[in-house]
């Protein structure tokens, strides 16, 4: 019997390394999709992502005969109300993501996307009481550093990659908070924010100035793929890490902002000015340290 754990055990971690990395390619792609669909108001797209994620996430549920979960938890004032806090911050995150795609600003999500284990790191010592190596401080700092030379050069804050980053952060905090597995967390997140989404859709159709078929198949086509592009990605993803180390977890995570990086200045051709190399440099080097740090930790701990 022992002979066969390790096989078992790869073949576990492969599919899991697959998982996650279909999720992170397609994250990295998504700024694609999200062009296609700039046309259209943020507020409906984010109202139809979320409610053709609901059959999807519905469909998963009952395939791995787990509605009971959520009849529990419909049942549970504490799971509702973790839900309805983590669905407005997912909601947060898509909608600023959306906006900023459509109007030219990919790389400030590939710097919030960045900046976001960082922030995680520090969001664990503040709230959760978790110590800080020096190296993981140093890698604060820099990312500090990198937000306050942008901010110097735009003479802002670059207030997307803040909010993407602290509206990932504190949903990935509180989303271990629910007592129910994360498919089913998220398919009562978009359950919880479906009649709200459904209803604003419905008016915008009524008042003639939605786009679900009055401005052509090809809007419909990408109305509902919206709730693939979102339910598909998160699904792979929560599948995946179940399946690999925190470790393996923490590399894959710069898959998607490096894709969106290259996109933004190669196809989409945004500007990138000397400042803003600088930063992103930064925020590489704060990435290194973090992932060496976090690679030593678990040398030390076996």
């Amino acid at each position: 019997m022992s002979t066969n754990t390790p096989a078992i055990s790869r073949d576990e971690a492969t599919r899991g390394f697959l998982f996650a990395l279909s999720a992170y390619l397609m994250w990295g792609v998504l700024p694609f999709y999200m062009k296609a669909v700039a046309h259209i108001p943020t507020p409906e797209v984010i109202a139809h992502r979320i409610t053709w994620s609901i059959p999807i996430a519905a469909l998963l549920l009952w395939w791995l005969g787990r509605t009971s979960d959520i009849r529990q938890a419909l049942r549970t004032p504490r799971t509702l109300a973790m839900g309805t806090l983590t669905a407005a911050l997912i909601t947060i995150n898509w909608g600023v993501y959306v906006w900023a795609i459509g109007n030219d600003r990919a790389l400030e999500t590939a710097l919030g996307y960045y900046i976001n284990p960082l922030f995680s790191i520090f969001l664990g010592a503040v709230v959760l009481g978790e110590r800080l190596t020096r190296a993981q401080m140093l890698a604060i700092a820099l990312a500090v550093v990198a937000v306050a030379l942008l901010t110097w050069e735009t003479g802002g804050l670059p207030w997307v990659s803040i909010v993407l980053a602290l509206s990932w952060g504190f949903y990935a905090l509180f989303k271990k908070t629910l007592p129910i597995g994360p498919a089913q967390g998220f398919f009562l997140e978009v359950l919880i924010l479906g009649l709200p989404a459904l209803g604003y859709i419905f008016y915008l159709q009524s008042t003639g100035v939605g786009h679900f078929g009055t401005t052509g198949m090809t809007d419909v086509w990408l109305m509902l793929g919206c709730g693939v592009v979102t339910a598909v990605p998160l699904i792979l993803f929560a599948n995946g890490a179940k399946l690999l180390t925190m470790s393996t977890i923490g590399i894959m995570q710069y898959i998607a902002p490096t894709m969106i990086f290259v996109i933004a200045i190669f196809i989409f051709k945004e500007p990138f000015s000397s400042e803003c190399a600088v930063a992103f440099a930064l925020i590489w080097v704060a990435l290194a340290i973090y992932t060496w740090s976090m690679f030593s930790e678990r040398a030390k701990n076996g």
